[in-house]
């Protein structure tokens, strides 16, 4: 009954209930993007989303306009110097992501679960099809955020994600939501360059 009605619903009550608490930071998020760099203070990626189709993602820019679009950070040559100055801090606290609560809303993706992958993350698209991750929707945190992030191999993220399919509940996304917070605040996880990516 959850996975079929009530996840949806949690997500867009959730999602809404968010975009409303959260828009005062949302708006000094753009406003400091904007005045750092020219450019959108929001921008898109194609990511894979349920059944393996893909859907734009927002995100607030952390980085400069100049850096390669869809290349995930592991894959940059010195991540850091594409950083902006409020970028660093964005990143940390994971206030980067926060634009992803219009994805929510609008059904591309849910709360918790798998991350959704770059279009051109092959290894880490075909990696989740050994244990069924990309047949949900992807999340904005999910159970392999909270045990490593950026700082896990492909191969365990995957398995991480593949232990969310198994154990997907209202209580185990309740336990994510806390535990992520919980990171968020001490910014455990974030390694510019890991092997994850963002």
């Amino acid at each position: 009954m959850y996975k079929a009605f009530g996840k949806r619903l949690c997500d867009v009550f959730l999602g809404l209930f968010a975009l409303i608490i959260l828009s005062p930071v949302m708006l000094a998020c753009i406003l400091i993007i904007k005045r750092e760099d020219k450019g959108p203070a929001f921008f898109t990626q194609k990511r894979i989303g349920i059944g393996k189709k893909t859907f734009s993602m927002f995100k607030f820019r952390s980085m400069k306009m100049n850096t390669p679009h869809d290349t995930p950070t592991h894959l940059l040559k010195n991540p850091e110097q594409y950083l902006l100055r409020c970028g660093k801090f964005m990143r940390k606290y994971s206030l980067d992501e926060l634009p992803q609560i219009i994805n929510i809303i609008k059904g591309d993706m849910s709360i918790v679960g798998p991350r959704p992958a770059l279009w051109n993350q092959y290894d880490l698209i075909e990696e989740r099809d050994k244990y069924g991750a990309n047949d949900i929707k992807p999340g904005l945190t999910g159970w392999a955020q909270i045990n490593g992030r950026d700082e896990l191999e492909i191969s365990q993220k995957a398995k991480l994600d593949g232990e969310y399919v198994r154990r997907e509940s209202l209580m185990f996304d309740v336990m994510c939501i806390w535990r992520t917070a919980f990171k968020a605040a001490k910014h455990e996880g974030v390694v510019e360059g890991g092997t994850g990516g963002k």
